[in-house]
């Protein structure tokens, strides 16, 4: 198994190490397409490559025409099988960490809980490769608060690292019957207002945590995005009578996300390139938000009043 695996990631690895040369090509077949599609003549340093680039680009369609990363390899074969997630902590939880990763383990299906114990991550990372787990996501805490959540796509990447703010678990609320029980089927996904293209990223990396759901359906998960906080929600809908009449309920838990950081590598490998990195201190004349793009209005507004959601704990009456 372990030879297996170090085979597999020098193939990565040389995919990798290949795209320079595709990107070269490509660029190189689009200058010809250029000058034949507005008549002009062939660039000067194209002239002896015309033959043969031509004549692959007879060959090409719509799926080979671009060339395709290992960023693209990463979720090619996301839709043939539903998703397995492993659920683990920090090392020694404590109780309100243990109820949040028992909430999330009927939030994402087909997710698996492990007691951390005395494993180290490379363990964990191992073990779930060779029970092909698809993903890993580890909660961390600060004094008894969920403050961090790390989402890794097997076997090679990427890694997402999050922020936790304002987490309201269904354990902080005492009127259970109001609330309801929370259904295991497979839920509709919302992804609001990821629009840049670390937006168009992030999205992809959550969505691929949940199979595709029947259209029966009543579950509903929602990622808002909003000035790079992302807001997560959980609710299920009845209808009453008609399509008109739908009673939204929500059924917790929820909490708000900030991604800080992206790895082109699993959790373990402290050697992986990083794909993005947040820096909020850096000395630019404007903060733009990076998940989506920035309304005309908010551009006007000083960063440190920007709108921040804040969670209450939802009354009895709701």
């Amino acid at each position: 198994m372990l030879r297996r695996n170090i085979r597999l990631r020098r193939e990565y690895l040389y995919r990798k190490n290949l795209e320079g040369k595709e990107r070269l090509l490509y660029e190189k077949k689009r200058k010809i397409k250029e000058a034949l599609e507005e008549g002009k003549a062939i660039p000067t340093e194209l002239v002896n490559e015309e033959a043969a680039l031509r004549q692959e680009i007879d060959l090409e369609d719509e799926q080979t025409a671009v060339p395709k990363t290992h960023i693209d390899d990463e979720y090619a074969n996301a839709a043939e099988k539903d998703p397995k997630i492993l659920l683990t902590t920090s090392r020694d939880p404590s109780s309100r960490l243990t109820q949040f990763v028992k909430e999330l383990k009927i939030v994402f299906p087909n997710a698996q809980r492990i007691n951390r114990g005395g494993q180290v991550i490379s363990e964990i990372i191992g073990t779930c490769r060779a029970h092909d787990f698809t993903d890993v996501i580890l909660v961390h805490e600060h004094r008894g608060e969920p403050d961090g959540l790390i989402v890794c796509h097997l076997p090679f990447g990427p890694t997402a690292y999050f922020g936790l703010l304002n987490v309201v678990t269904r354990h902080d609320i005492k009127d259970k019957k109001s609330m309801g029980t929370m259904p295991e089927v497979y839920p509709h996904l919302i992804l609001s207002n990821f629009t840049t293209k670390l937006g168009e990223r992030t999205a992809n990396i959550l969505k691929h945590l949940f199979p595709v759901p029947k259209l029966d359906s009543r579950r509903i998960i929602t990622f808002a995005n909003q000035s790079d906080y992302i807001s997560f929600r959980h609710h299920i809908y009845e209808k009453h009578g008609g399509p008109m009449a739908i009673d939204l309920k929500e059924i917790g838990p929820r909490f708000e996300m900030r991604l800080y950081q992206i790895k082109l590598g699993t959790v373990d490998q402290n050697e992986a390139q990083n794909e993005w990195v947040i820096r909020p201190y850096m000395n630019t004349a404007k903060k733009q938000n990076v998940l989506s793009t920035v309304h005309p209005k908010e551009r006007s507004f000083d960063t440190a009043k920007r709108f921040k959601p804040t969670i209450k704990k939802p009354s009895k009456a709701s």
